[in-house]
């Protein structure tokens, strides 16, 4: 696999072109600024109505209804909700310029079939690996994000070269980028958001504290424990790797985790790991991402409303008061 950055990329395929952003959410606005500050003339494409619009214009950018976006734009960025991607396409499609481009920061859409695209498009996936907001603080910073990049139709010839072109032009080739597949990027990214980092790991460190307060340790305590080293972790591990990591906790942090680790950690969490994994190449939790959309996500407004009233983040609110006061 190789690391492309600034020096392997010709800016040229994206030289006098005009972007058109749609949607201005987490990645919409970030890369939105970036590619204003690359020097690259865009349009930020808006619903009617939608409260985004002074944002957009007080972050000195053009906002235009999607379809006015969409006109005469020679490359057209799905960056709004995944589950509303096939009626953003639905409405702009119409006016998407022969041999125009089309570009996604996630696979979700075309990995399975939310959207169709015409076949004179070129189309391209740029999927920086973090959130919108640091994508931005980086850029500003100097610095760049980690990203993938993919190729899902090449009617011009040039789809690769504008795809490297894009992630240079929102500061990511600074840090590097990696070829992929919309559905590689898509199965791993869903799996890590499901299984890893934003599954597991929240219900674990919220697993751990409701044990230390049932066998009668104080609740900031169990909070700091279990929760507050949670960014230790990260930092070690982002800066030497797992394996180091382990040398840089003490002998007794290092012994309790490869005797405690495993016995959490076993087969029986491999298993279910596969299963959300299947689950996810099948196709269904794509239908039931769109069926939340549907029904006007009473899954998440319940699953938020729960998480606010944890006994662990009435802990977290608490060390906040003690800390500032």
């Amino acid at each position: 696999m190789k690391l492309l950055r600034d020096a392997d990329i010709d800016p040229a395929p994206l030289s006098g072109k005009r972007v058109a952003i749609l949607g201005f959410g987490n990645q919409g606005r970030a890369q939105a600024l970036n590619l204003r500050d690359s020097g690259i003339d865009l349009v930020v494409g808006l619903r009617e109505h939608s409260p985004s619009f002074a944002r957009v214009a007080a972050d000195g950018l053009t906002p235009a209804s999607i379809e006015e976006a969409t006109d005469g734009a020679d490359l057209v960025m799905l960056l709004a909700p995944d589950e509303t991607l096939a009626a953003f396409y639905r409405s702009v499609e119409p006016r998407l310029r022969p041999g125009a481009a089309l570009g996604f920061s996630h696979g979700l859409a075309i990995r399975f079939g939310l959207v169709v695209p015409r076949p004179d498009l070129d189309v391209i996936m740029v999927a920086p690996k973090g959130p919108g907001s640091a994508l931005r603080s980086l850029y500003v910073a100097g610095k760049g994000m980690a990203t993938l990049y993919a190729v899902h139709q090449d009617a011009s010839g040039s789809a690769e070269a504008l795809a490297l072109a894009y992630g240079q032009a929102i500061g990511c080739a600074r840090a590097g980028l990696l070829r992929s597949s919309f559905a590689e990027e898509c199965e791993a990214d869903l799996f890590n958001e499901a299984a890893v980092v934003w599954g597991a790991v929240p219900e674990i460190l919220i697993a751990g504290f409701d044990v230390l307060v049932e066998a009668g340790v104080s609740e900031e305590v169990a909070y700091m424990e279990c929760v507050g080293e949670l960014k230790l972790l990260a930092d070690l591990i982002e800066t030497r790797g797992i394996a180091a990591m382990r040398e840089a906790i003490s002998n007794t942090a290092e012994l309790g985790a490869i005797l405690g680790g495993p016995r959490i950690v076993d087969d029986r969490l491999r298993s279910e790991m596969r299963s959300i994994l299947a689950s996810i190449r099948s196709g269904h939790f794509a239908a039931m991402l769109a069926d939340e959309e549907a029904s006007g996500y009473p899954r998440l407004r319940r699953a938020r409303e729960v998480a606010a009233a944890l006994p662990v983040e009435q802990a977290r609110l608490g060390l906040a008061r003690l800390f500032d006061a």
